[in-house]
């Protein structure tokens, strides 16, 4: 059986030659069906990559949505966070009237009820230091009727030694308590103390008698020191760079109990001083700027 050929003749434009070409049919068959094989190929593989690039897109869509969902999470946050601020603030100031006026009383004890262990295993002390804080600031307080201890009303509270008048720390007040600008956002939040920056590693002394409560790392504050002063009264020092006061130690006013640092959410060496009441905070400028040089109150003001 003779073989079947298609025969192509090709023509040089140099030389004038013609050239003859037997290409057996079932080589152009195969060209051809490779060339359709390649073209399909190449659509589907067009059509994958435009999908990818859908996928892509659509991801990169989703991931700015959610990149924006977090922003708004965060700005709630902070909105919820200023608000529950400013409403402790005024829970804490109408409990401040309230009990200078004798209308309620602010604690069942004079310290609150702490789960520490050098105070778990002794009751007996415990009681022994009521008793002789109660003994001491005999001029303040008063028994209701209701057996509960509150304060007197009038201004003769202000020398009382669980009150915090001592400056912690001397130095520049950088920021004071109530609305500001947050130092690494640029957003507004509501700073719910005292910054006064003097020198890393500066002594910060106890603001008034009381217990220590709290010696440890806090979110933001860094390491924190607690102290209470009886009567729902607290005193907080952050951002420090170290401790000498340990947890259930009995401080003096003017005590040293840590060191001036930069620790957590700070641009610089400075202390934070938060003074709560019912651990809602409150300004602590109406207590210090009373005192002298020496801590003591000279009475009056805001």
């Amino acid at each position: 059986m003779r073989k079947k050929y298609y025969t192509f003749f090709v023509a040089s434009t140099d030389s004038g030659k013609m050239r003859r070409l037997h290409i057996p049919h079932y080589v152009l068959h195969f060209l051809g069906i490779l060339a359709v094989v390649g073209g399909i190929t190449v659509l589907v593989a067009t059509a994958s990559y435009s999908r990818m690039l859908w996928k892509a897109a659509a991801y990169n869509s989703l991931q700015r949505d959610q990149d924006n969902l977090k922003v708004q999470y965060h700005q709630l946050q902070t909105q919820v966070k200023d608000a529950n601020q400013r409403l402790n603030s005024l829970q804490s100031l109408a409990s401040q009237v309230a009990v200078a006026y004798g209308l309620a009383p602010v604690a069942e004890v004079p310290f609150s009820s702490r789960n520490s262990s050098t105070e778990s295993n002794s009751a007996y002390e415990q009681t022994l230091d009521q008793f002789n804080f109660l003994e001491q600031n005999a001029a303040a307080v008063e028994l209701a009727s209701t057996g509960t201890v509150r304060l007197l009303p009038g201004n003769n509270i202000l020398n009382a030694p669980f009150v915090p008048s001592l400056w912690p720390v001397m130095g520049r007040i950088t920021s004071r308590f109530g609305e500001r600008l947050d130092p690494f956002d640029g957003e507004g939040e509501f700073h719910t103390g005292l910054d006064i920056a003097s020198h890393y590693g500066d002594d910060v002394r106890a603001a008034a008698d009381g217990v220590v409560v709290w010696t440890g790392d806090r979110e933001g504050y860094g390491r924190v020191v607690i102290i209470d002063h009886g009567f729902g009264i607290t005193t907080w020092y952050a951002h420090l760079s170290g401790y000498v006061a340990q947890v259930g130690m009995r401080v003096k006013r003017g005590d040293v109990i840590a060191y001036e640092g930069d620790s957590g959410h700070a641009t610089g060496p400075h202390l934070h001083f938060e003074v709560r009441i019912n651990n809602a905070p409150v300004n602590p400028w109406r207590y210090l700027h009373q005192a002298d040089d020496g801590g003591a109150i000279a009475g009056g003001g805001d």
